[in-house]
């Protein structure tokens, strides 16, 4: 008898299919419940892609020449484009958490294209410190909607609801149950003596 014969499936000995892998907390999931201060937040990191990307689309030169690299104007341009598909994709999606942990990962490489400012021309070192200021500021943002996103509770899934929604709570039915306790009596109770004068 082959081997594979000899071993019964655990799912087929219970009668009862193998639970689903509960999904990832960096992916997608409709069934998502954040609360809504935590969904407010992540539109407004959605507005503000939109508008970032669109500055650094059309001002890359002037950015880059701001932050003492003037040979970067295509790089901001091209991390403006970034952020726009950013910006859409958590403004179009119906669960953001995946665009905000995208924005998390652009916060860290915005950081390290701009952190050897610092130690560049003098003339820029400020508006490098400004800069990093505000990305810093940003990514503690985009970190805790990203990390309330993720944590969010998951409602639960149609074939869940449609499983409680036919149940009736009458295992033999309505029917049978229909004056099964007519001829149940209940007990009879002693009232304890001190309380007696006020029965």
């Amino acid at each position: 008898m082959p081997a594979s014969a000899s071993r019964p499936d655990p799912t087929v000995r219970s009668g009862r299919t193998r639970p689903e892998v509960p999904p990832a907390r960096l992916s997608s999931d409709r069934r998502r419940r954040p609360d809504p201060a935590t969904r407010q937040v992540a539109q407004g990191l959605g507005w503000f892609s939109l508008a970032l990307g669109i500055t650094e689309l059309t001002c890359g030169d002037a950015i880059a020449r701001w932050l003492g690299m003037p040979r970067a104007g295509a790089l901001v341009r091209a991390y403006g484009v970034r952020e726009i598909v950013q910006g859409a994709g958590i403004l179009g999606s119906h669960d953001p958490t995946p665009w905000i942990w995208a924005r998390v990962a652009g916060d860290v490489l915005d950081v390290a294209t701009v952190l050897p400012g610092l130690t560049g021309d003098p003339r820029h070192r400020a508006n490098t410190g400004i800069a990093l200021g505000a990305l810093a500021g940003v990514g503690v943002i985009d970190v805790l909607c990203a990390q309330a996103l993720s944590d969010a509770p998951l409602a639960p899934s149609e074939r869940v609801r449609a499983d409680y929604r036919s149940r009736s709570g009458f295992p033999k039915g309505i029917d049978a149950m229909r004056g099964a306790a007519r001829d149940v009596r209940p007990p009879e109770f002693t009232t304890p003596e001190g309380l007696r004068a006020w029965a």
